[in-house]
């Protein structure tokens, strides 16, 4: 209705929906219902609330976080709120298997429970391979994460996916956080981790290899989590280019996901 107020008069728009006339000024002359006055900070603490440019922020990140700023709110409120600012989160897209496996190379202990409870940071990493598409090409990606804190360690972004991707992942995650021998050293049991320069590695900084089961998606379901979330918060296009794929992703990792934003499992 007020949307169409500066070319309708109000006789035209209310005779076209139907209803009565009178009805328009003792609908202005009605007090406001109390649900609707408390709503009205949340209305407005909302768009704070969901970090700009990143629409994957949903009903548990927005129900973590309005309590902060305007006071208590459900998660069927909270969603309710944001139809109006059109702030509905992005839906993930749908990717494809990067793990190969079939190779003849040795593969390590599986005795790593999908959960396993690290006790404090840097004592288990997880790490995994994934890919994007750019107008030049796949770029992959492999990322080291600590379990504890859900902070991405280390991470390397080459164009190709030979086995220097996950041993430049894992140099990186060295120098950042110099972890103590044992650390606990999860992985997927494609023929880049199994690699004899991979294992070397490990075994150089004292870390203790395991490998996921074949066939077993649950065993790095961290990992998979990550990556979901992470490529639903870039652009979704195909990027021009390796840099441009580069950028993106840097911003995700360092800026946003290990500095500000909210992660569920640690509430």
């Amino acid at each position: 209705m007020a949307a169409h107020a500066p070319a309708y008069p109000v006789s035209v728009r209310w005779r076209v929906l139907g209803l009565a006339l009178s009805g328009s000024d003792a609908g202005k002359q009605r007090p406001r219902r109390a649900r609707a006055r408390q709503d009205q900070p949340l209305t407005g603490q909302i768009p704070t609330v969901v970090p700009a440019r990143r629409p994957t922020y949903g009903r548990p990140r927005v129900h973590a976080a309005l309590p902060d700023r305007g006071g208590p709110c459900g998660r069927q409120r909270g969603a309710r709120l944001r139809r109006p600012a059109n702030l509905l989160a992005r839906r993930r897209w749908r990717w494809g298997r990067t793990t190969a496996s079939r190779h003849g190379l040795p593969v390590g202990p599986t005795q790593l429970a999908p959960r396993f409870p690290a006790a404090a940071p840097n004592r288990v990493w997880r790490s995994a391979i994934t890919y994007l598409p750019t107008r030049a090409g796949w770029v992959y990606r492999a990322v080291v994460l600590d379990v504890l804190a859900r902070r991405v360690v280390g991470w390397s972004m080459p164009p190709t996916r030979e086995r220097g991707l996950v041993i430049a992942a894992l140099q990186d995650a060295g120098r950042r956080r110099r972890p103590p021998a044992g650390l606990l050293h999860q992985s997927d049991r494609g023929r880049q981790d199994a690699s004899a320069d991979d294992q070397a590695l490990l075994q150089t900084a004292g870390m203790t290899p395991r490998m996921s089961r074949a066939g077993n998606c649950w065993d790095n379901a961290v990992m998979e989590s990550l990556f979901a979330t992470r490529k639903a918060e870039l652009p979704q296009t195909v990027f021009p280019r390796h840099a441009a794929a580069r950028q993106a992703v840097f911003a995700s990792i360092e800026r946003f996901s290990n500095r500000q934003r909210r992660h569920s499992t640690l509430a």
